[in-house]
């Protein structure tokens, strides 16, 4: 009988989730590379993914085999853990046109394992099961039409027997969704929508908000213009977590459609929305909107990192939740209250968060009227962080977030939908934050609530996170430097030139021999690094959904790649034989 995912993700050589665990920690026992020796790191192998587009995927190591998939057209390579020796390659039949309506690059974040399947979502909206000794093919489901601009660049999600996949498009009127698949068969065992009436978002009698401004009937359909709820977002291209005590899955929803919020009045439940589900049957046990009527695309796709921390002398089980709002969310995993809702960069797009109603107030200042530009608002779309998964030491107690610091000029315009195409009536400009910087790698206290030490960085820090047992912090820039940093006081200790900007994840796994590895995709790309990859004009600021005004200079450091990168500490020489 296969072992149990939630029990083999406790292992500490491997690394059999993008997030390592279902609490979404990126946090590895191993110890072997530490603050004194890390130093010392050297490559140990790389490999070649073939393919240009943005590396943000997390290799999986799963026994002595570690697994890759590669931007478009997603190829899923099998690779020995210790010597990096091929295996097998699969590469998905999918339809060409897909690249043509994914908003933010040809990414994919990672795949999927349980029970002998590697799991990998194409970007045309397939979710396939592979056999993971062999390679091949098991089934293949279909979840989407990019004939409606829905693609998929999240990764999947394994629990319960299923595999879980989300749907990318909230800037071409996609209505967002999630998609429950039976891992032994690919059939689709239910949709759960973000948008729609209660029926559609599996609201029903076990459905308990915690705040009153959430708790009524079909809210996803009453709180849109009529039938605007059909185009509406509320997409799912980021990540879940899941609690096995209360059988509760978490993830997050993307911003509204259109980006123009005067083309939508009302707060558009349930786009930016934090869910609790039960992975069985998909019923919501309870759901948060982080940003009602969200102004400035906020999505609130991040990671929910599970803990049980003290916090005014009482044991709770909490959820930490990165804002993309700027906020750093402290709440109670078991109902869904805000215990503590803290700004963790520059922020004036907001004045703060009611813990009593659990509302956002929006600054009415900078409030987005139409035709009319809002300058200067902190965070820009980007937010102050995005997919970007951060990482969580038991040893510090602190969380270690990768994010951006940018501000923008934003200017609303009406827009028309047409399937397929963009659905977005907002021009951006973005640029540098306060202090000139672009980005910032920052270690958070979630319970005196505070950062403790940051490291500021020239472009967004759009890799992930990953914290060791040795007291190592590591994470990538766009500018091709992959850091190793004492995770106690944030001085770095290590780092290494790679030969494209390093926006993927880091991860760490323990080979045959017994030496801990490190390894990170390298290869730039997604929305930052669109610039650096795509035929585009540095000179028109508002391309990439605004984004090029923030890295125009981006090609004068990196290109385009695609290579896994594994380090690991030097071989200590072999005891000389003294057989005579």
């Amino acid at each position: 009988m296969a072992q149990d995912l939630a029990s083999l993700s406790q292992d500490p050589k491997q690394w059999v989730m993008p997030a390592r665990d279902y609490a979404s920690t990126r946090f590895s026992p191993l110890d072997q590379i530490n603050s004194a020796n890390v130093p010392t790191l050297q490559m140990a192998w790389m490999f070649s993914v073939g393919t240009t587009g943005g590396q943000e995927a997390a290799p999986l190591v799963v026994g002595d085999t570690l697994y890759i998939v590669s931007s478009f057209p997603n190829r899923v390579f099998a690779l020995d853990s210790s010597s990096g020796d091929l295996k097998w390659t699969y590469i998905p039949h999918q339809d060409k046109a897909a690249q043509g309506v994914a908003c933010c690059d040809v990414v994919t974040r990672g795949l999927a394992y349980d029970n002998g399947k590697i799991f990998v979502a194409t970007l045309d909206d397939h979710v396939t099961a592979l056999d993971a000794k062999t390679g091949v093919e098991q089934w293949t489901t279909k979840t989407g039409d990019i004939n409606l601009g829905e693609t998929i660049t999240a990764a999947p999600f394994a629990v319960k027997g299923k595999v879980f996949a989300g749907i990318s498009g909230g800037e071409l009127g996609v209505r967002g969704r999630i998609t429950a698949l039976d891992e032994g068969s690919g059939k689709i065992e239910y949709v759960a929508y973000a948008t729609g009436p209660d029926k559609d978002v599996r609201i029903g009698a076990d459905f308990k908000p915690y705040y009153d401004f959430t708790k009524g009937h079909d809210l996803g359909v009453s709180t849109w213009p009529p039938d605007a709820w059909k185009i509406g977002g509320g997409t799912m291209w980021g990540w879940f977590s899941y609690d096995p005590d209360l059988n509760l899955l978490y993830y997050g929803t993307s911003n509204p459609g259109p980006w123009n919020s005067n083309q939508r009045p009302g707060d558009n439940f349930w786009t930016t929305t934090l869910f609790a589900r039960n992975p069985e049957d998909g019923s919501a046990r309870w759901a948060y909107p982080f940003n009602p009527h969200d102004l400035w695309d906020h999505d609130e796709i991040q990671e929910n990192v599970l803990l049980n921390l003290e916090l005014d002398g009482k044991l709770r089980k909490v959820l930490l939740h990165p804002g993309r709002n700027g906020f750093m969310y402290v709440m109670d995993r078991e109902t869904g209250q805000v215990l503590s809702a803290d700004a963790f960069d520059a922020m004036n797009a907001y004045t703060g968060v009611d813990l009593q109603t659990g509302r956002i107030a929006p600054n009415p200042e900078l409030k987005p009227e139409l035709n009319h530009t809002a300058k200067n608002v902190c965070p820009a779309s980007p937010g102050a962080k995005d997919w970007q998964p951060t990482a969580w030491s038991p040893r510090t107690g602190l969380l270690y977030v990768p994010h951006q610091h940018l501000c923008m000029n934003y200017r609303t315009s009406e827009v028309g939908y047409i399937a397929g195409t963009p659905f977005v009536g907002a021009t951006v400009d973005m640029f540098a934050g306060p202090g000139g910087y672009r980005g910032e790698f920052l270690a958070w206290d979630p319970v005196r609530r505070k950062a403790v030490w940051s490291i500021k960085e020239n472009f967004p820090v759009w890799s992930g996170a990953l914290v060791t047992s040795g007291d190592v912090a590591f994470y990538g820039t766009m500018d091709r430097w992959f850091k190793a940093v004492d995770a106690k006081s944030g001085a770095v200790l290590w780092q290494f030139k790679a030969g494209s900007g390093i926006i993927g994840q880091p991860i760490s796994y323990q080979g045959a021999a017994g030496q801990q590895y490190v390894a990170i995709m390298s290869g730039v790309g997604g929305w930052p690094g669109a610039i650096a990859n795509a035929q585009i004009d540095p000179r028109v600021r508002n391309a990439a959904l605004g984004f090029v005004g923030a890295t125009q200079d981006l090609p004068s450091y990196t290109q385009g790649g695609g290579e896994l990168l594994v380090f690991s500490l030097p071989r200590r020489p072999s005891a000389p034989n003294s057989t005579p």
